[in-house]
């Protein structure tokens, strides 16, 4: 078992910065102080920034949360990361993605019983964290199904949650509990 590098600080230990921007949390969308932003309140400026992005991709995406809670996870096997891992695969189940794929995601294989919208949303993923660059067909595909904004959107979100990644990987920030399959780790990691 690795140890925690940046465990929750202590709420009476918290500057007023701090304080504000964990409560700006708790009454946003997100209800909580949730894991990733442990770490990150080290950093408040950084952290203030960061989760107005991810409130707006999670919850406003142009793509909608059924298929931003794909690309999170697609990310989140990318980055073999635990935390993202348990908290949006439940998520992702309650917005319509099959458990089948979700499984299949998890050990990385090719789901095999996706939506067109959702293949499309894989694949655009899978390019773009495996290659470093999306093909030109998987891009044209992309745009005429989601417009440049949704093409734009679905960027961000894998690159915002693959900042995230870095920074519970690097921090070994432990996955909460779940009511996910924890997330497998394969030979090469």
């Amino acid at each position: 078992m690795t140890t925690n590098r940046m465990p929750p600080l202590a709420e009476d230990a918290w500057s007023d910065e701090q304080r504000a921007l964990a409560q700006e949390m708790i009454n946003g969308p997100r209800g909580a102080l949730l894991p990733p932003f442990e770490p990150l309140l080290r950093s408040p400026e950084l952290m203030a920034h960061a989760q107005r992005m991810g409130e707006y991709l999670r919850y406003r995406s142009a793509i909608g949360q059924r298929l931003s809670e794909l690309a999170i996870l697609v990310t989140a096997r990318h980055w073999s990361q635990p935390v993202e891992w348990a908290i949006h695969a439940p998520i992702a189940e309650a917005q319509g993605i099959d458990l089948r794929d979700i499984r299949a995601i998890n050990a990385g294989d090719e789901p095999q019983t996706l939506k067109a919208d959702e293949r499309l949303v894989w694949r655009f993923c899978q390019e773009l964290h495996g290659e470093r660059r999306v093909s030109d067909e998987t891009w044209q595909q992309a745009v005429a199904q989601f417009d440049e904004k949704g093409v734009m959107d679905l960027v961000g979100l894998c690159g915002y949650y693959a900042f995230l990644s870095m920074v519970m990987n690097a921090a070994r920030t432990p996955a909460p509990a779940s009511t996910a399959e924890p997330l497998m780790v394969r030979e090469a990691e």
